[in-house]
C-alpha cells in the first residue's frame, strides 16, 4: 500500500514519462507538484517505488521509468476520465455525414479512435452468436438460373447462384421468396432447420442454400476488423528505436491475427477494461497496452473497438475516447437492429 505521497510521486513519474518517453527525474517531480520537499526525499521515494516494482531506474541517481506495476496504479487513479463536450458535437456531426450503413460506420469509429488515441484503433463488425435470417430474394438469371440474395441481420447481404434441374420463371421465384421470408424472418440457422418440413424439392434446395451461406457466417469467429492510426503506433519512440516491436506488430496484422490475440485477454463484462503490457495473455503484445470495450445489445448483436499501443499511451484520453465512441457504436447498432438505445448516447445520435 503506497502512501499518498508516494502515490503522488508515482502519478507525476507515468504522466510526464507518457508525455515526455524520457526517465522522469527526481527534481522534476518536485517541481510538477509542488510537494514541499526535498530532491532527495523524492528520490527515496523512487527508490521505495523501484524496491515495489511499479518503476525502474538505469542507476541510482537516474530518473524514473514506469513499469506494468506503476501503469496499473496510474490507471486506478484516473477515476471516471470524460470525453469533451465540445468533441461530443463534432462526432455527433462526423456521423450524421455518413451514410446509414454499418461499414461507413466503424470506418469513422476507427479513424476518430486513433486520431483521439494517437494509437492504432480496431474496429470489429457487430455480429450476433449465430447470424439471423432478415430476408430472401431470388433473381432469374437465365432458365435454370438463379441468383439467391439473402440478406441477415445488421445489414450483411449474401449471394449464391443457383442452377435447377429446370426452368424457373420470375414469377414463381417471387412466390417461393415471399414464402419463405413468412417462414424464417428473424430465425437462426438451427431454427430454420427445424421448420423446413413439408416443402417441395425447390423450396428444400434453396432452404440448403442459404443455410450453408448462414453457416459460413457464423463459423467465422474473427472477421478482419477496421484498423486505423498504425501510423501513430509506428512513429511511438518505443518503436522507431525497436525493430524487434514493430515486426511483432506487422507479423500480427499481416497475418490477420491481431484481434483474436486482443479478444484472448478481453474481460467478459460490459465498460471499458485497460489490459497492461504482461497482463495480455498473448505472449506477442506483452509489450504493448490495450483499452478495449464491447459495444451493441446487451445479448444481442456485439462487437469491439479498441485500442493498442506501447505501454508509454495516453491512457486518460484513450479510455474517454473508447468509452464514448462505444456508446456512439452502439446507439447506431440498436437503430439498425430495432433495439433501444442507450440512455447515455449523444441524444443527437439517438434521433
Amino acid at each position: 500500500m503506497l502512501s499518498p505521497r508516494t502515490e503522488t510521486i508515482l502519478k507525476s513519474i507515468v504522466g510526464q514519462y507518457i508525455i515526455s518517453a524520457a526517465p522522469v527525474p527526481s527534481h522534476s517531480i518536485s517541481s510538477d507538484y509542488e510537494l514541499g520537499v526535498s530532491a532527495a526525499t523524492v528520490r527515496n521515494e523512487m527508490a521505495h517505488l523501484e524496491q515495489e516494482g511499479y518503476i525502474t531506474r538505469p542507476h541510482p541517481s537516474a530518473g524514473g521509468i514506469p513499469l506494468d506495476k506503476g501503469y496499473r496504479s496510474y490507471v486506478a487513479s484516473l477515476g471516471d476520465v470524460q470525453f469533451p463536450v465540445a468533441e461530443q458535437r463534432l462526432v455527433s456531426h462526423l456521423f450524421h455525414q455518413v451514410e446509414q450503413e454499418m461499414e461507413g460506420w466503424l470506418h469513422l469509429a476507427a479513424t476518430l479512435t486513433a486520431q483521439k488515441a494517437q494509437n492504432m484503433a480496431l474496429v470489429s463488425m457487430p455480429r450476433t452468436e449465430a447470424c439471423q435470417f432478415k430476408h430472401l430474394e431470388l433473381v432469374s438469371l437465365q432458365d435454370s438460373l438463379v441468383l439467391l440474395v439473402l440478406v441477415l441481420r445488421g445489414a450483411k447481404v449474401r449471394q449464391q447462384l443457383v442452377n435447377f434441374d429446370r426452368i424457373v420463371f420470375q414469377d414463381e421465384l417471387t412466390v417461393m421468396a415471399n414464402m419463405l421470408n413468412d417462414i424464417y424472418t428473424g430465425l437462426t440457422g438451427s431454427q430454420i432447420t427445424d421448420k423446413n418440413s413439408g416443402l417441395t424439392f425447390d423450396q428444400q434446395q434453396i432452404t440448403e442454400c442459404l443455410l450453408d451461406l448462414m453457416e459460413a457466417e457464423d463459423s467465422q469467429e474473427f472477421q478482419d476488423p477496421y484498423l486505423d492510426g498504425l501510423h501513430f503506433t509506428l512513429n511511438q519512440p518505443e518503436l522507431t528505436q525497436n525493430h524487434w516491436l514493430v515486426q511483432t506488430l506487422t507479423e500480427l496484422i499481416e497475418r490477420r491475427n491481431l484481434l483474436s490475440s486482443i479478444l484472448t485477454s478481453r474481460p467478459t463484462s460490459r465498460g471499458v477494461h485497460v489490459i497492461i503490457g504482461r497482463e495480455n495473455k498473448a505472449e506477442a503484445i506483452h509489450d504493448y497496452s490495450v483499452v478495449i470495450s464491447q459495444y451493441g445489445l446487451p445479448d444481442g448483436a456485439a462487437g469491439t473497438i479498441c485500442v493498442i499501443g506501447p505501454t508509454r499511451m495516453p491512457y486518460a484520453r484513450t479510455i474517454a475516447t473508447v468509452n464514448y465512441l462505444s456508446l456512439v457504436l452502439s446507439g447506431l447498432v440498436a437503430k439498425l437492429y430495432g433495439g433501444e438505445t442507450p440512455g447515455e448516447l449523444n441524444p443527437d445520435l439517438a434521433n
